[in-house]
């Protein structure tokens, strides 16, 4: 899969998943995906100061970008 390919997965599942956060006053942004494995995301609005945004980023967000983009290892917040 190309780095452009890839690029487009991520947005998809991040599409998927915003209807949630947005629920909920927030938001997500893509910010990088470095060396095809590590996808950089930052939570915006109500998911900054949410007490649960970690289990939302690795049970959602992070399981989420998997099913599109399998060779993905890991997805973290960047505040």
């Amino acid at each position: 899969m190309s780095s452009e390919e890839l690029k487009l997965n991520v947005e998809k599942a991040l599409d998927e998943i915003r209807p949630f956060l947005q629920s909920d006053g927030g938001d997500i942004n893509l910010l990088s995906i470095d060396e095809g494995k590590l996808v950089k995301v930052q939570l915006v609005g109500a998911c900054t100061s949410c007490s649960v945004n970690q289990m939302t980023l690795k049970s959602g967000v992070e399981m989420t970008i998997k099913k599109y983009a399998p060779q993905i290892e890991r997805v973290i917040n960047v505040e």
